[in-house]
């Protein structure tokens, strides 16, 4: 019976890119691997499997020249690459090995054909159950089995790994080769850039000999452990559990300090080492994940930037058409000035506007004008909230930059520690606290949001308003997250208390980068003394979207649709705590209304909420930012799918483990863990 070996091999890792080419000592691994499975005496081919994408081109030309046949066939479906690949090389019996492996030893190749065979087996591993180091993976299964896995497996697992139909019980005559020892917690294979190192220091070790035996490994692992140390504290055959997106957040965080550009989008604030992660695209308020999963979102809905839901079609197609005519020239856009007067007619207190695309950058630019126009340097901050863009901007005078200041070391009270004596925090509705601050130092800036998560008190705006007019201090009332929610324009206007500026973002675009600063024209023209300026504040996506999106709300009224939407779910998620006998706390605006389980385990409780609607096709935290596409249907069908979870909260609050509910850790407490 001919016997081929298969090795399944690509360019695409999703965790090490290229990885099957990477030089070890000096030799792409795929060659090395191959160089060592040829020693095999019970093999009588040896081919190799890999996808008909371009990038895998280099691949295939090099296993060519080296005097390998090359299949290629589906990128995704890799079981019909399989097949391909037997029938193409008239396979009877197939061994399996992956490009990643390139440890694979000849003689136990040989004793599991040979076991196979003795056996009679339709499928054997030696890693079911695994007693072999992780890298020595071998399965063996005839050519006739592969044929019919071909024919009935019909689940996307089942084809994208190959095996796991050969492995479903009753199916298959079955055996397995194990070790004599349990060596299952070693791990010899190339998944992250950590193995690519293990793998380099043992072929370093035993160079220029590329033929050494699996248990010469292992004894040089027994003698110098400090050589295996760099991987071995990742999970075996974790990548066959893990979704496209994990394994990229993980490769992300390789590259990217903290794995992207936004502290909220890490996967470790919603479910450590299950989330997404990463979308491929997104609509109304659904999200298609790297691996075709979709979800309906019912969480933070690009940070609050879609009130008007993902990809809305007018939006879109503004921008769709400067795209054609060029987002970027010599001249200014006249969108800029037309998005200028449409937030100028919002609030007439306001007489000029500057544009930025980011709300750390709107922040920057309100702190400097605000510092010019009063003359002086420090700043009253409303830290109730916990979290802020001025950390971005407070301390910029006019010799300075944003470089160095995204993440400054906080003193206890929430201070960056370089800043001391510029920026003095204040709590929300404390005025007299405020008072003392202002009485105590020159103070020329205080910089506030309007509310989040509970309003004012006793008449707490209308105070502040009156100390700074009569201090001379200019008043910045913060609207990148509030702006849009519950008014036509900034939240202000239904307390109606006017700053000297605002700022408004997140949602000005819904998806597309446009924030702006507003304010009064004698504080605003002090811009002209500082250096205020940037090239991509003069693209013309940002304004498009701008103005195309104010249309739309106005049309649907959308504040008056977001807040009452949000009040149902709020009232909801209430109803179901009093059906399960469970306390929470609510929190926010309505339109981005929050829960908190009043538990000492609310953060565990949060991640179970999270695990178990993810599995059911939801992303939830405990909040949701709220847009018009979350229709009475949308929302029915959430609360419908919620109400066991928050039954099986309710057995934890009466005494079950809900650490063994957990499959991976618990969730980051928002901004506390940064790393």
């Amino acid at each position: 019976m001919k016997t081929v070996a298969i090795v399944q091999a690509r360019m695409g890792s999703t965790r090490l890119p290229n990885k099957v080419m990477r030089p070890i000592t000096g030799t792409p691994m795929i060659e090395l691997l191959l160089a060592r499975l040829r020693e095999a005496a019970e093999v009588d081919e040896i081919v190799v499997a890999t996808s008909d994408a371009a990038r895998n081109d280099v691949l295939a030309d090099h296993v060519a020249a080296l005097g390998y046949r090359c299949y290629r066939g589906s990128e995704n479906d890799v079981l019909d690459r399989y097949l391909l690949a037997a029938r193409g090389s008239e396979a009877e019996v197939v061994i399996r090995i992956t490009g990643d492996c390139p440890l694979v030893d000849p003689e136990l190749v040989d004793q599991a054909v040979r076991h196979f065979r003795e056996t009679g087996a339709d499928y054997l591993s030696n890693s079911a159950p695994p007693t072999f180091p992780d890298g020595l993976d071998i399965e063996v299964f005839t050519a006739a089995a592969l044929e019919r896995a071909g024919r009935e497996a019909t689940e996307v697992f089942d084809r994208e790994h190959v095996t796991p139909y050969l492995r479903r019980p009753g199916l298959f005559r079955q055996a397995s080769l194990e070790n004599d020892v349990d060596l299952s917690a070693l791990r010899w294979t190339v998944d992250e850039p950590h193995d690519a190192g293990v793998i380099e220091a043992i072929f370093a070790h035993f160079a220029p000999d590329i033929h050494f035996g699996w248990r010469q490994v292992l004894q040089l692992q027994q003698a110098q452990s400090r050589l295996f140390d760099g991987n071995q504290h990742i999970a075996r055959n974790e990548g066959a559990t893990m979704g496209t997106g994990q394994k990229l957040w993980k490769r992300a965080k390789q590259v990217i300090p903290g794995g992207n550009m936004l502290l909220s989008k890490r996967a470790e604030m919603f479910l450590p080492e299950q989330w997404p992660a990463y979308y491929s695209k997104a609509k109304g308020c659904q999200v298609w994940d790297l691996d075709g999963n979709v979800y309906t979102d019912m969480t933070i809905m690009g940070i609050g930037t879609n009130i008007l839901g993902y990809a809305h079609p007018e939006v879109d197609a503004a921008v769709h058409a400067v795209v054609d005519s060029s987002n970027m020239s010599t001249l200014n856009c006249p969108e800029e000035v037309y998005l200028a007067e449409r937030l100028i007619e919002l609030h007439p207190w306001a007489d000029m506007v500057r544009f930025a695309r980011s709300g750390g950058e709107a922040n920057a630019i309100a702190i400097r004008i605000a510092r010019a126009a009063s003359g002086r340097d420090k700043v009253a901050i409303c830290g109730y909230h916990g979290w802020h863009d001025w950390y971005l901007s407070a301390n910029l005078g006019e010799d300075e930059s944003l470089a160095g200041h995204l993440l400054p070391g906080l003193d206890p009270a929430g201070v960056p520690r370089n800043l001391r004596g510029t920026v003095y925090p204040f709590n929300y509705n404390d005025y007299e606290g405020l008072e003392a601050l202002v009485r105590e130092h020159d103070i020329g800036v205080i910089k506030m949001e309007v509310a989040r998560n509970r309003g004012p008190e006793n008449d707490f705006l209308q105070k502040v308003r009156a100390l700074a007019t009569a201090r001379n201090i200019v008043l910045i009332f913060d609207e990148c997250t509030s702006g849009f929610r519950q008014t036509f324009g900034g939240l202000h206007k239904l307390y109606g208390v006017e700053p000297d500026m605002a700022m408004f973002g997140k949602a000005l675009g819904n998806g597309y980068a446009i924030t702006g600063t507003i304010g009064r024209r004698d504080i605003m023209e002090a811009a002209q003394s500082t250096f205020i300026s940037s090239t991509f504040w003069t693209e013309r996506i940002g304004p498009t979207a701008g103005l195309k999106t104010l249309d739309v709300m106005e049309q649907l009224q959308s504040w008056d649709v977001i807040t009452r939407t949000g009040l149902g779910i709020r009232q909801k998620w209430q109803d179901l705590a009093d059906k399960h006998g469970l306390a929470i706390d609510h929190w926010g605006l309505p339109a981005l209304t929050g829960y908190t389980f009043r538990s000492p385990n609310a953060l565990a409780y949060k991640t179970l909420v999270t695990q178990e609607m993810l599995a059911k096709g939801y992303l939830v935290g405990n909040s949701v930012y709220v847009s018009t596409e979350h229709t009475p249907e949308i929302v029915d069908r959430f609360f419908d799918q919620l109400d066991p979870v928050f039954g099986l909260v309710k057995e934890c609050e009466d005494g079950r483990d809900v650490m063994s509910l957990l499959k991976g850790p618990i969730c980051h407490d928002g901004f506390k863990r940064l790393n």
